[in-house]
């Protein structure tokens, strides 16, 4: 098939989940014959001005098609719409467009007579972050995607049911996916003074639905000489990190790392204690799945987004309860073996439940229009071997 990816930031790139995710799709896809292209956007990137003028043409097979961009509100129906028409011209089998920002543009691109498939990462018109025009914006997004999409497809049951009810529809449950790590001594964060089973982690972007205020006022009221390692930058929303540093101002045992890349990333997960997602939105986070196949005790907010993917391999607490929180965080610092527990089960669990092999399988699949969901596949590869 010629297939394309809309909506994404840019590839290769660890800005987000979303990119993450065109990644190792748009190159897995591209191993098994396929003709994929990725339309990256332009403009500033989030690890610093040195990357705004790296323009790829090809990466790993995909072709690389860079849009220009705004700044402000205005860049993703900007680059969603020049990105459409730029597809539509190349007359591709199947567009998948990732996120709802870029969704608006479906109805342009059916327009012309092209297959579309609408990837819902969140809802993101509820995120903390947005207000006025961008949440209006990526609401009729969704709607888009819902309603004109030939497959509307969520990462979790939640997000089904909330969009199965408020647009009428039949949408499809998709997945991330996760490979097996390779689990790294702790070298380069030495310089953070971490070492093996030193510090709490909190790891990804750095944004007002992740929760981190409850994490770091819980923490602050542990006794205790493990560090807490907030990792991810102040780009995505610079008051917010602010606030965040400000409230860890006096405690020395909090620690900002800024952006981390590569090998510190697999350093960070694999000496951690414990990882800690306090979030208040998600759609399926990477982090969370990156973070168990790196065997991690894992200590999450009750949303259903992040339950419905530990299921009883993680701890639980109430979701914006910075009291819960402390209670949960203060048993599993003081309980080495409860948390040794946890470790043992991670890896083999999450690597069974999401594999991007099967994430392939099943997109291929939908892009073509044999219209099955990720779990039916995992049950049909299980049944086959």
């Amino acid at each position: 098939m010629k297939i394309a990816f809309i909506g994404h930031k840019r590839i290769p790139s660890n800005e987000g989940g979303v990119e993450k995710v065109v990644e190792q799709q748009a190159v897995r896809m591209t191993n098994r014959s396929h003709s994929v292209t990725a339309y990256n956007r332009g403009g500033h990137n989030v690890f610093g001005k040195e990357y705004d003028n790296i323009k790829r043409k090809e990466y790993k097979g995909v072709r690389i098609v860079t849009v220009p961009t705004t700044s402000g509100s205005s860049s993703v129906p900007i680059y969603s719409f020049l990105a459409t028409m730029h597809a539509v011209f190349a007359r591709y089998d199947c567009i998948s467009y990732n996120a709802s920002g870029s969704c608006a543009m479906i109805p342009l691109a059916k327009l012309f007579g092209l297959r579309t498939v609408a990837l819902l990462h969140g809802i993101d018109s509820q995120r903390d972050k947005w207000g006025g025009f961008a949440s209006r914006y990526l609401e009729f997004g969704e709607k888009m995607a819902a309603k004109k999409a030939d497959v509307c497809m969520v990462l979790s049951e939640n997000m089904k049911q909330y969009i199965d009810n408020r647009y009428g529809v039949n949408s499809v449950k998709f997945a991330n996916g996760i490979d097996l790590p390779k689990i790294l001594e702790p070298k380069l964060i030495k310089e953070y003074g971490l070492e093996k089973d030193n510090y709490v982690l909190s790891l990804g972007r750095i944004v007002p639905e992740k929760g981190l205020q409850y994490l770091i006022e819980a923490y602050r009221r542990c006794k205790t000489d493990k560090k807490l390692v907030i990792a991810g930058g102040a780009e995505s929303n610079k008051a917010y990190y602010d606030s965040l540093t400000e409230l860890a101002n006096g405690d020395d045992r909090i620690i900002f790392t800024g952006f981390v890349r590569g090998d510190a990333v697999a350093e960070l997960y694999s000496n951690a204690y414990l990882f800690a997602l306090p979030s208040n939105l998600e759609g399926m986070a990477c982090a969370l799945l990156e973070a168990m196949s790196f065997s991690n005790c894992c200590l999450v907010s009750d949303i259903p987004e992040n339950t419905e993917v530990v299921e009883d391999k993680a701890e639980w607490f109430k979701k914006g309860d910075a009291e819960d929180l402390y209670q949960k965080l203060n048993h599993l610092l003081s309980h080495p073996d409860v948390v040794k527990a946890y470790k043992e089960q991670a890896q083999d669990f999450i690597l069974q439940k999401y594999d991007w092999d099967t994430v392939v399988d099943q997109m291929l699949r939908v892009f073509s229009g044999d219209v099955v969901d990720y779990y039916s596949v995992v049950a049909e590869n299980r049944s086959q071997s």
